[in-house]
Order: structure tokens, then C-alpha cells, then sequence
């Protein structure tokens, strides 16, 4: 166990911690991390038949690509992708290529098509979220601005809510509160898909 894994760290801490390290991690291994996620998700959505996924562009060193987005393209599902509506949770619009992203506030990507309105997360059939780390009871710790949170509790009954983070970012225990929304599932490139809790 590390320090970061004490019971009296704190959520800032482990952000800290997290994002310092994912400013480590080099060119190689992000690669080979994309890819292995990029074959691990569409493998675990093949075999749930899904339809409709959300998803997201990742920045700032987050595990996945954008070719993940073009791959879930290419496999005949709809992505939604996530547009940040300052204090309320997530509006939603189509991703149809890297064409129809354009940029948006806190430096992040955003698609320019019709906004679906906060309830589309209810026509996923499962839901890629990002995530600094996740842990062995589902519990998701993002960035502290509270999107997915205002967001998660839309998501349609029963739709996976899976975590996606680097083998390190899968720890046993994390800070949580009642209110969070626990991740089904978590996806790391060296483990795959894994069912949570566990």
C-alpha cells in the first residue's frame, strides 16, 4: 500500500498525486496504453451488443485517444460525447469524426453539432467516463468540478458505468462519499474490463 492509499488522504491529495504522475508516463507507453484500451473496449461492447456509447476526447494525459472514438465509429456505434454546461450536468452531442470537434473551455474538445440536451445520457447503452482513478468498490474520483456527478445519476437503468484508467489508477480504496455514483466496471490496458465491485 502506498501513502496515497492511507485512510487520511485526502481527495486533493490523490488528484495531486494523480495528475503529476500522468505527466510521467511517456510517448511509448501511452501509445501501447491507447491501443490496449482502444481492443479492450470494443472487444467488451462487441459482446454486449451495445448500440449508443458515450465517450470522450481525452486531454491533460488521460488514458484512451481519439482513435478510440473513430474505432467506436468504425464499429457502427453512436458516440455521444460530452459538452460542459457550467454548474449543471453535461449536455450531449454526436461525435462524427475529428471534423466535428471544435475547442471549448478548460481546454477541451467538444463536438459542434446539435446539443441532445442532459437526458441523452439516458439513450446510452454504456458509458465511458474518465476518471483519475477508480476503486475495487466502483468508487470514481474525477477532477473535483462535479460534471459526472451531476451527469451519472441520468444514465439509463442498468447501463455499465465504466472507469477508464491506467493499471495504477485501479486502486483498492479511495475516498467516497454516499452520494457518489459507483462505476460497474473499470478498464485498464493491462487488466481489460473489470467487473466492479470486487
Amino acid at each position: 500500500m502506498s501513502w496515497l492509499e492511507d485512510s487520511r488522504t485526502t481527495k486533493s491529495e490523490w488528484r495531486r498525486e494523480l495528475l503529476r504522475r500522468r505527466q510521467d508516463v511517456d510517448e511509448t507507453t501511452r501509445t501501447a496504453e491507447d491501443r490496449a484500451l482502444r481492443e479492450a473496449v470494443l472487444r467488451w461492447l462487441d459482446s454486449r451488443g451495445a448500440r449508443t456509447v458515450t465517450a470522450y476526447v481525452p486531454v491533460g494525459g488521460e488514458p484512451a485517444s481519439p482513435e478510440l472514438l473513430d474505432a467506436l465509429l468504425a464499429a457502427g456505434l453512436r458516440v455521444l460525447l460530452p459538452v460542459v454546461a457550467k454548474g449543471r450536468p453535461l449536455d450531449w452531442s454526436d461525435y462524427t469524426g475529428p471534423d466535428s470537434l471544435r475547442p471549448a473551455t478548460f481546454g477541451l474538445l467538444e463536438p459542434a453539432g446539435p446539443r441532445l440536451g442532459a437526458e441523452a445520457i439516458g439513450k446510452a447503452d454504456a458509458l465511458l467516463v474518465p476518471a483519475l482513478a477508480v476503486d475495487h468498490r466502483g468508487v470514481r474520483l474525477g477532477r473535483g468540478a462535479g460534471h459526472y456527478d451531476r451527469s451519472l445519476p441520468l444514465a439509463a437503468p442498468g447501463a455499465p458505468m465504466v472507469g477508464v484508467v491506467r493499471d495504477h489508477e485501479f486502486v483498492e480504496e479511495l475516498p467516497g462519499e454516499p452520494h457518489d455514483v459507483r462505476m460497474t466496471d473499470v478498464v485498464t490496458p493491462g487488466r481489460g474490463v473489470v467487473s466492479l465491485p470486487m
